[in-house]
């Protein structure tokens, strides 16, 4: 059984935890990757005390995979033909075209120039996240009744930030965020919404988010573990 995986249903986060074992090991190792949680066991530790392991160190794992999550990549995989892109609950399939002078969407085609097609993406995407972005936004002041609070919306490319709210109401997500599942993206626009609030993560600032997204914990969770792929 030497270097076997095992199943089980323990989770970090929302991450499925891999079990490893072989007769060779001495000891327990944990280890964390970008969306990859890893126990390394002998043969002989029963599942009992690896959950123990575990446990004990579950907040280590969580943290580890938040750093990931938080460490947006700066130089993404070059883009390709044919390629396919998530885009606010869409899949659009991307042409890179010579004859392509500026990024154009037809339909769940997106046209771009082969010549530096990263940038033309990411400014099509600004400006095609702008509006869904601010009724988004919008749509969840007005419910918590912050809305005379907002200033505006803006779409923005901090590294490390998905999202962030300044005491004067003006409210920025990123980019990126265009990429995620529809409830994670929902998941931030409440978070910062919520900030106009309450400009802090008090219980009193968690009620207003839960009062609106009761599950909202498994939509951060996801975005920690899987922010890194957006």
């Amino acid at each position: 059984m030497n270097g076997a995986a095992g199943t089980n249903d323990w989770q970090v986060a929302g991450i499925p935890v891999l079990v490893k074992r072989s007769a060779r090991r001495r000891t327990v190792a944990l280890q964390v990757k970008p969306g990859e949680v890893t126990l390394y066991a002998p043969t002989r530790v029963p599942d009992t005390k690896l959950l123990e392991i575990l446990d004990a160190r579950r907040d280590w794992v969580a943290g580890h995979l938040a750093q990931y999550a938080r460490m947006i990549p700066s130089a993404p995989p070059a883009l390709t033909d044919g390629q396919s892109l998530a885009f606010l609950g869409d899949t659009l399939t991307l042409r890179l075209s010579e004859g392509v002078t500026r990024p154009a969407r037809h339909g769940d085609t997106l046209n771009l120039p082969t010549h530096h097609p990263d940038a033309a993406l990411e400014a099509w995407t600004r400006h095609a996240a702008h509006e869904p972005y601010r009724a988004l936004v919008a749509g969840y002041a007005a419910q918590l009744g912050a809305q005379g609070r907002l200033r505006r919306v803006v779409v923005a490319g901090a590294r490390g930030r998905w999202g962030s709210c300044t005491s004067n109401g003006d409210i920025r997500l990123h980019w990126r965020l265009s990429r995620a599942p529809l409830p994670v993206l929902h998941y931030v626009a409440l978070h910062e919404a919520a900030h106009l609030l309450e400009l802090n993560h008090s219980p009193r600032y968690w009620a207003h988010v839960a009062r609106l997204m009761p599950d909202w914990q498994t939509h951060r969770a996801w975005l920690r573990a899987h922010g890194h792929t957006l």
